[in-house]
């Protein structure tokens, strides 16, 4: 599975048991989920390649404008965990009509947008809404097929949740460099209406559960909400703010202190909490939550960068940067049709260590990037990262689901695929904070480096004013110049960071136990 592949389903609750043979209403119905899958997972890095162009015209800066990415995981990792109660109170069909509806709402609020908190409400709104539909798209395929056409369901699921992130830089980039950056949004309202179509011909209709709100662990949703939406705005915005010399920074510490304190409060009192953190004492399940938190930085830290870096440093438009990034996507296919046999014949010790390396790798190979880098240096880098992100991703989903019971594989899920994307949402937002930093001071360097009084640079300067016409002209070119090789010495600072945070978290492989030989994949929610 790709890094936005979520788990697969979780034993099917009784009176669930999908039919010994599924009709045309079950495939519409696994069509529909997969399409809500397919349109979720799309619009987490759609907008990766078209960023530079969105900034400009709504008037945000590069720092500021990692908040149009980490906004939806942000309220991913909120929705991800609530999805399976949300879907038991609601009743399936229903809520999914409802997360699609405010889904393609939301996306014409951000197709419409002209401000940078218009925006950001709109992509929060996707993120709680899109969340919701990559979950719920497995449980249709685990309550409305039989076992034995389960594995044709979860194969378009799988293609589908690699599709997603690794096509969405390349439609985003199309929609911006032929049509405008707004349709990279405006796409979600046919494909909702079509999905909203066959929700009402192939799902049936379920009576909610109300009484479950009073069983709800309200201390922990809100706890959660407080604690990493807060968290994700102080380390935004904290460098902007000089951090702890600001109210506001102050005020939202706080905030996020309370919200981690309510979690904790949901763990000690609710029977069933928001988020089993207990789960994380277990020796592999821990294990594979830190490994996977790592890995969630580097696969959307790296799908961030990379589009950044060419459009500002190598000139490339939308199209041009998301055909790099879709490279990693290759490998990602072509492995696919073979992965059940290496779950069942690769010591998984032996196959998250080769991941995790792989993708150490991918990362280091992009630490000698220069001005005058272009495309063809991310080509390795980014198959390498593909076949990285098989081995490790895939992997450690079976051992999540694995170190725990039965009774317990839908929190597992839940808490899995919250650390893998609140590892994006922390990448993002470090990213921010270590660009302006790491400018400045690169900046700060060069001008050191830089004597007036050298032979070297008086004839360079001479020269310019003569062909620039102007010693004007002369000195903004050669603050240009400055400005753009501190910035690309400070992509690779990022690129060397992920490859240290991955390197750190590899050693916990051996904490795994081999899976079972000549077994189906399991299947978690």
């Amino acid at each position: 599975m790709s890094a936005d592949a979520p788990a697969q389903p979780g034993p099917v609750p009784p009176g669930h048991a999908p039919p010994a043979r599924a009709d045309a209403a079950a495939w519409l119905a696994v069509a529909a989920g997969t399409l809500g899958a397919l349109m979720a997972t799309l619009d987490i890095s759609i907008v990766n390649s078209s960023l530079p162009t969105i900034q400009g015209e709504i008037g945000a800066s590069g720092s500021e404008g990692t908040w149009i990415s980490t906004a939806y995981l942000v309220a991913e990792i909120v929705i991800i965990p609530l999805s399976g109660w949300l879907e038991r109170l609601f009743g399936l069909r229903t809520f999914l009509l409802i997360a699609t509806t405010l889904f393609v709402s939301f996306s014409m609020v951000c197709g419409f947008s002209n401000t940078l908190p218009m925006m950001i409400i709109g992509r929060v709104g996707q993120g709680f809404t899109g969340g919701a539909l990559i979950p719920t798209a497995m449980t249709i395929i685990a309550t409305r097929l039989p076992r034995e056409q389960q594995p044709i369901g979860n194969a378009a699921f799988g293609a589908t949740a690699i599709m997603g992130p690794v096509v969405g830089p390349v439609v985003g980039g199309w929609l911006t460099e032929n049509v405008s950056w707004h349709y990279a949004f405006f796409i979600n309202l046919p494909v909702g209406i079509t999905l909203l179509t066959l929700l009402i011909v192939a799902m049936p209709h379920q009576r909610p559960k109300w009484d479950l709100l009073r069983q709800a662990d309200w201390c922990g949703i809100a706890g959660l909400a407080m604690g990493l939406g807060a968290m994700t705005v102080v380390l935004e915005e904290g460098q902007r703010e000089q951090w702890f010399s600001s109210s506001e920074i102050r005020w939202l510490t706080l905030v996020s202190v309370m919200g981690f304190a309510l979690l904790f409060l949901g763990q000690a009192t609710a029977n069933k909490p928001v988020i089993r953190l207990r789960l994380l004492l277990d020796r592999q399940f821990g294990s594979v939550v830190v490994m996977v938190t790592a890995v969630g930085m580097v696969m959307y830290g790296t799908s961030y960068v990379i589009p950044q870096f060419l459009a500002g440093i190598a000139g490339y438009n939308s199209l041009q940067s998301g055909e790099v990034v879709l490279l990693s996507g290759l490998p990602m296919m072509l492995m696919m049709p073979v992965t059940p046999w290496l779950v069942r014949n690769v010591d998984i010790r032996i196959a998250v260590t080769f991941g995790m390396s792989m993708l150490a790798l991918s990362a280091w190979l992009e630490t000698d990037l220069t001005s005058l880098s272009t495309g063809t240096a991310f080509a390795d880098s980014q198959l390498i990262r593909g076949v990285g992100s098989v081995f490790s991703m895939m992997f450690m989903n079976q051992a999540a689901i694995r170190s725990v019971g039965p009774d317990q594989a839908s929190d597992a899920s839940g808490l899995y695929n919250t650390a893998r994307n609140l590892g994006g949402s922390l990448a993002l937002a470090t990213i921010g904070v270590i660009q302006d930093h790491r400018i400045w001071l690169h900046s700060r360097r060069i001008e050191e480096s830089l004597s007036a009084n050298s032979d070297t640079v008086q004839a360079y300067m001479q020269q310019q004013s003569a062909s620039l016409g102007g010693s004007d002209a002369a000195y903004q070119s050669l603050g240009g110049l400055i400005q753009t090789q501190a910035l690309t010495m400070t992509y690779a600072d990022l690129f060397w960071l992920l490859t240290v945070a991955i390197i750190c978290v590899t050693p916990l492989a051996l904490f795994l136990r081999p899976l079972p030989k000549n077994q189906p994949m399991s299947m978690g929610h």
